[in-house]
């Protein structure tokens, strides 16, 4: 049998979200996907304990982390690849399509100076990319849907799908974001669970389903074949996409939908500080109405 990664997995309660420190066990090369910053909205304060409690591990065992792999760009927190970058040296990588995600939103903010290319990033990934983690293979599946540049990391027999799927019980991501599309999300979930059926799945996000007690990230391509409450084998794509999209017009915003955004697109950059030393991000103000307000 293949080597396989060891995995550890580090849950976010704020932010509801997993992040992952993936290791090769026989070279010591470990890759952190989906690294989570503190973030305090009501005082604009950041702070690194989610992501010294990923050091920690590492240092403790010995592993080198090489890598930091975003699924996407996340809208629920800001990511720690920066601050983990200038403490190990590692490369941060996410799909090329964030091109596509950076086009959107740099006229939402009035981003004149982001750049679009992906440059931020020091790595951009392309769907059927393959490259090494040590002595494991990593191959990059493209699954648009929730963003247009979400990605799954496939290594060994396990596969980290970012917000796509959710628990059997949950469902699956939320497709209305500018630049999501339930169809498509419909589709890279159906390439997704055309894995092997003992393929482990490891998520970005639990929110623990009704009657069940505990935080669960981890399934398999059969068990959300058999049980998945959105797309168990026998929904099509019809009427997954009616569902998906009802449900979404339901939604409230992330909380930090707006800082995120500004923050992630960046590689988890902030914008430089001022005179003052403090960085400011932005908030789109919309006036209902045409109000006149000025006065």
């Amino acid at each position: 049998m293949a080597a396989q990664p060891i995995i550890e997995a580090f849950f976010d309660k704020s932010t509801n979200t997993i992040s992952y420190l993936v290791t090769d066990p026989a070279t010591r090369v470990a890759a952190v996907i989906d690294p989570v910053l503190d973030f305090d909205l009501s005082s604009g304060e950041v702070d690194t304990a989610s992501a010294e409690r990923i050091l920690a591990v590492a240092e403790e065992r010995g592993w080198h982390i090489a890598l930091v792999l975003e699924t996407h760009a996340h809208a629920d927190h800001l990511s720690a690849a920066p601050y983990i970058k200038a403490k190990t040296g590692a490369q941060i990588g996410i799909g090329e399509h964030i091109r596509d995600v950076q086009k959107i939103f740099r006229p939402i903010f009035a981003f004149d100076g982001l750049k679009t290319d992906g440059s931020d990033f020091d790595r951009l990934f392309t769907d059927g990319e393959r490259f090494a983690l040590g002595t494991l293979e990593v191959e990059v599946m493209h699954t648009p849907g929730h963003t247009p540049a979400d990605l799954t990391y496939r290594i060994g027999n396990a596969a980290f799908v970012g917000d796509t799927l959710f628990m059997p019980d949950y469902g699956t991501a939320r497709a209305d974001f500018p630049g999501g599309d339930a169809r498509q999300l419909y589709r890279s979930i159906r390439r997704v669970l055309s894995l092997p059926d003992d393929t482990r799945l490891f998520l970005c996000h639990d929110y623990k389903a009704p009657g069940r007690d505990e935080y669960r990230w981890e399934t398999t391509v059969g068990e959300e074949r058999r049980a998945s409450i959105h797309v168990h084998d026998g929904v099509n794509e019809d009427e997954f996409v009616a569902m998906r999209e009802a449900r979404d017009a339901t939604l409230a915003v992330p909380k930090l939908l707006l800082p995120s955004i500004q923050v992630n697109i960046r590689a988890g950059r902030f914008p430089e500080a001022e005179e003052n030393g403090v960085r400011f991000l932005r908030i789109p103000v919309k006036i209902k109405g045409g109000i006149d307000i000025s006065s």
